[in-house]
C-alpha cells in the first residue's frame, strides 16, 4: 500500500473520476500543493468538460483502471452516486487514498462495502460531507458544544429546496435507479449534519412523502449530454413551467421524516423541491434552550433563546453568520484542504466515513419507510470491528 505520510502535498499526483458538476472541487487541491495530472471520464463529453472543468494540461482516460496505471497519490470521485461504490472500491485496493463525494453509495450494503474494503486495506478514505465546514453548522455545533442549550433533545430541520427542479429531475437524479430518492440523495448532507449537532446517530425511522409535481409535467429531455450548469435557470417559476425534465421521474419531490438516535434525540427532517426560495432552516432544541438560524450563510444570523418569555423575535442573543456568502464554496476548499492534510500527516478530521455511511444508511432506510406505508424501519449496524476501526482513526 501507498504511504503519503510525510510527502509534500506539493508532490502529489491527483486523479479525477468523473469530469461532471461537482469536479471541480478537486481544483483546490491545487491551492495545497497537489497537481491535477489525470482525469476519467467515459462519456464522449469528456474532452470538452475536462477543459471546461478543470483546465487544460491534465490527461483524459476512460476508466478508473487507467488512472490508476497513470501513477496517482490520491483520487476525487465526483462520478455518478451508483458508481461510487465500484469506483471507490479499486482505487482503494490499489493502494490509492480517496475523497469520495458524498453520498457514500447509495445501497447499505455497498455503503458498508466500501467501509470494509477502506478497513481491510487501510487506504485512507475521505468522504466530502462538506456542510460540517459550513459557518453556519460550525457556529451552531460551537454554540452546542459550549453549552449554550444544555442538553441536545431535539432536532428539527426544514429544507427548502427550491432550485429542485433543475438540480434532481432533469438527469438520472431523478431516477430510483441511479439515486435511490432525494431522502438519501439531498438528505444525506442534513442528516449527517443532524448527526454532528446531536453527537449521536439515527437507528430508527419513519417517513412519508410524495411526488406532487413534477411527474406532471410532461415535456421531457434527453440530458445525458450536457450537465446541470447548462440549464440551471432562476427565472423559471412556478416549478409547473419547467421544460426538458428526465424521461424518467419516479422519485419523491416532497419528504418528510421522524428520527430517534442512538442518544435518545429526537429529529425531524422535511425537504420540498418546489418552494420558490432556497436554503436550510435548523432548530436544536436543548434542555436549557433553543438555537435556530435564519439564512445559512452570509447575512444571516443564529438566534439563542434561553431565558422563558412568550414570543421575542430576537431572542436572547444574535450571532451573524459570517462566509459562505456563495453557497459552499468556502466549504469545498476546507474540506479538500483537510484531506489532503489528512492523507499527508495523518490525525483526526471533521468528517468521517462511519457518519457519512451512517447518514446514507438513515436516508435509505427513511426512503424505505415512506414507500411501505411510513412503517417504523430499523437502521442495520456497521460490523463492530469495523466501526472500531474508524472511530478509532478518524473521529474528531
Amino acid at each position: 500500500m501507498k504511504t503519503l505520510r510525510g510527502m509534500q502535498m506539493s508532490d502529489i499526483r491527483i486523479g479525477v473520476i468523473g469530469v461532471g458538476a461537482r469536479s471541480k472541487l478537486a481544483l483546490h487541491a491545487k491551492e495545497f500543493g497537489g497537481t491535477i495530472t489525470v482525469a476519467a471520464d467515459p462519456s464522449p463529453e469528456g474532452p470538452k468538460r475536462l477543459a471546461q472543468k478543470l483546465g487544460e494540461g491534465i490527461d483524459l482516460v476512460h476508466t478508473t483502471t487507467e488512472a490508476i496505471a497513470h501513477g496517482i497519490d490520491a483520487a476525487f470521485v465526483t462520478s455518478p452516486d451508483d458508481t461510487h461504490a465500484d469506483i471507490t472500491c479499486e482505487l482503494l485496493e490499489a493502494g490509492v487514498p480517496v475523497y469520495l463525494e458524498k453520498p457514500i453509495a447509495i445501497t447499505i450494503d455497498s455503503a458498508d462495502r466500501v467501509l470494509s474494503t477502506a478497513y481491510e486495506t487501510g487506504t485512507k478514505l475521505y468522504v466530502g460531507h462538506n456542510m460540517r465546514h459550513m459557518n453556519v453548522v460550525r457556529q451552531m455545533h460551537e454554540l452546542i458544544q459550549k453549552g449554550a442549550i444544555g442538553n441536545v433533545k431535539a432536532i428539527w430541520t426544514r429544507h427548502f429546496v427550491g432550485h429542485g427542479g433543475d438540480y434532481y429531475f432533469k438527469d438520472w437524479h431523478a431516477t430510483r435507479e441511479h439515486g435511490t430518492g432525494l431522502l438519501l440523495q439531498k438528505g444525506a448532507h442534513d442528516i449527517d449534519v443532524m448527526h454532528w449537532l446531536a453527537g449521536s446517530q439515527t437507528r430508527e425511522v419513519t417517513a412519508m412523502g410524495d411526488l406532487m409535481i413534477y411527474d406532471k409535467i410532461s415535456d421531457r429531455a434527453d440530458n445525458s449530454a450536457a450537465l446541470m450548469s447548462d440549464w440551471f435557470d432562476m427565472s423559471i417559476y412556478p416549478p409547473a413551467k419547467q421544460r426538458g425534465l428526465n424521461p424518467v421521474i419516479d422519485v419523491e419531490d416532497i419528504s418528510m421524516m421522524l428520527m430517534r438516535m442512538d442518544s435518545g434525540v429526537l429529529g425531524s427532517y422535511q425537504q420540498c423541491h418546489f418552494t420558490p426560495d432556497y436554503w436550510r432552516n435548523y432548530t436544536i432544541i436543548g434542555d436549557e434552550g433553543r438555537i435556530e438560524n435564519f439564512g445559512d450563510s452570509e447575512g444571516g444570523v443564529i438566534k439563542l433563546w434561553n431565558q422563558r418569555s412568550d414570543w421575542r423575535a430576537g431572542g436572547d442573543r444574535e450571532f451573524p453568520i459570517v462566509g459562505d456568502a456563495g453557497g459552499h464554496g468556502d466549504a469545498d476548499r476546507l474540506t479538500v484542504g483537510e484531506f489532503m492534510k489528512f492523507i499527508t500527516e495523518g490525525g483526526p478530521t471533521d468528517t468521517n466515513p462511519l457518519s457519512a455511511r451512517d447518514s446514507v444508511a438513515t436516508g435509505i432506510a427513511a426512503t424505505e419507510s415512506l414507500r411501505n406505508g411510513s412503517v417504523p424501519t430499523q437502521i442495520p449496524q456497521v460490523d463492530v470491528e469495523v466501526a472500531n476501526y474508524f472511530k478509532g482513526h478518524q473521529v474528531r
